[in-house]
């Protein structure tokens, strides 16, 4: 079962917590973008609902599909987010923001009730950092936020290479107008360390940990779909 169809098959059973009048955190990424398309589909058969999107990128998809948006600002208490994941850890800790979005996602997913996520089976992990942990970072400033990350991983015995996105042979820029330095630290053991530890550097504007967030995480695998759950 290739990629695409793991993660069609995890939005298909997101789509089942969307309910009627619904105010929905629509997410980031390409498993994001499935759980729009079917979204689409119950929306243009009757279903009622509003979406708040985390991107540029999910904005534009949810306009051409017919997707009814708002915003934070008109609608600032939401029911549900449906995103991805970089990688799913213990008690649904998550890392977030391959895709960029990591701020838009993170004040969507904590504006609301409940946050799903939905991934394909490889995503889920024992211990997070595999997947290189991006820190949105302010433009003024850069190498002493930069020397100032590294010395706060050095002090939870992290290490790792800390570098900044590019694309395209430029710097990558969020819809924030910001950079992002990707840390590949490898494992991350305790996350709410180094949560706090990023936090307390001036120039980081947010990181993609995501603690205590998410509340359920839908797997599709090759044995069909999981569940996990956090309290």
């Amino acid at each position: 079962m290739d990629a695409r169809t793991l993660k069609i098959k995890a939005a298909a059973e997101a789509l089942t917590y969307v309910k009627d009048g619904m105010r929905l955190g629509i997410g980031t990424g390409s498993t994001a973008e499935e759980f729009v398309r079917l979204l689409a589909e119950k929306v243009a058969a009757g279903l009622d609902v509003i979406g708040v999107p985390t991107s540029e990128r999910t904005a534009a998809l949810c306009r051409e599909l017919g997707v009814r948006l708002t915003t934070l600002e008109e609608t600032p208490v939401l029911d549900l987010t449906i995103d991805g994941a970089d990688e799913i850890g213990p008690e649904l800790a998550l890392i977030k923001g391959g895709g960029g979005a990591l701020l838009r996602e993170k004040i969507v997913a904590a504006a609301s009730a409940q946050m799903l996520v939905i991934a394909d089976e490889s995503k889920n992990v024992e211990v997070l950092g595999r997947f290189p942990l991006p820190i949105e970072v302010n433009r003024f400033g850069l190498a002493a936020t930069h020397i100032a990350i590294e010395k706060a991983a050095a002090a939870l015995d992290l290490s790792g290479s800390v570098t900044l996105r590019m694309t395209g042979g430029e710097a990558f820029v969020t819809d924030g107008g910001h950079l992002i330095l990707d840390a590949s630290f490898g494992r991350i053991p305790d996350t709410r360390a180094l949560s706090n530890a990023l936090h307390a550097i001036p120039g980081v504007v947010e990181h993609g940990l995501f603690l205590g967030l998410a509340r359920v995480a839908i797997l599709a695998g090759a044995d069909g779909i999981r569940t996990r759950t956090q309290p």
